[in-house]
């Protein structure tokens, strides 16, 4: 099982290098949201300090929607996604190692970038160290339920629409508590509750979303 989900995740990073300028944009277009509001709202250390979590929680949100589309659009396109449904092993474990793919991809270097952005709004080492940990925890969750949204929307005309339709007020809930953990930080109260939530919804979009996100490929192979 971990043979096959690994190998997964090695052949979806192998072609996801082959198409980096789709990570760079990504990741410029995080940077630039980001940047765009302390330029828009103005130097006050403690409003830049109230709006950081939202902000850096809604761009990092955004910027990981930009690459599902392509989560199963190439392989349902040059039919290795039928070849798959067809293997022996579980589709459900191969739609799991794309998922972690997609995070290594669009999650983690997002994550490695909010806390140097994170400066712009003035906030304290131990916000900024949350804010990585929430990142870190949450970004799983919002692969996983993109993936269910990207399976649903395959091969549909105007599934970019479509799909951030579907997949905007199920990241409400990762939202909430991604960006709630560093506000409570800030706030001088303790992120663990926040944090805590947070990885049960991670746990339930990683382990859990690969088995219906299976269920709708199939029916959109069919």
């Amino acid at each position: 099982m971990l043979e096959l989900i690994g190998a997964v995740i090695g052949r979806d990073l192998r072609l996801a290098m082959r198409r980096q300028a789709d990570i760079v944009a990504a990741m410029f277009f995080f940077i630039i949201v980001v940047s765009l509001f302390p330029l828009g709202v103005g130097p006050e250390a403690d409003q830049l300090r109230k709006l950081a979590p939202g902000v850096l929680w809604v761009a990092a949100l955004l910027a990981t929607m930009l690459s599902l589309p392509r989560m199963f659009a190439d392989d349902h396109r040059d039919g290795t996604l039928e070849q798959l449904a067809l293997a022996p092993q579980p589709l459900g474990l191969i739609v799991l190692g794309k998922v972690i793919a997609h995070w290594l991809v669009a999650g983690l270097p997002l994550c490695l970038l909010a806390p140097v952005l994170g400066i712009q709004f003035d906030l304290a080492n131990d916000a900024l160290a949350v804010l990585t940990l929430s990142l870190l925890i949450g970004t799983p969750a919002l692969s996983g339920i993109g993936a269910i949204g990207a399976a649903l929307t395959l091969g549909v005309r105007g599934g970019g629409v479509l799909l951030s339709l579907l997949v905007l007020p199920l990241y409400i809930p990762v939202l909430i508590f991604g960006a709630g953990a560093v506000d409570a930080t800030v706030s001088g109260l303790g992120a663990q509750a926040h944090l805590s939530l947070l990885g049960a919804l991670a746990l339930g979009g990683v382990f859990f979303a690969p088995w219906p996100t299976a269920a709708a490929l199939r029916i959109a192979l069919e």
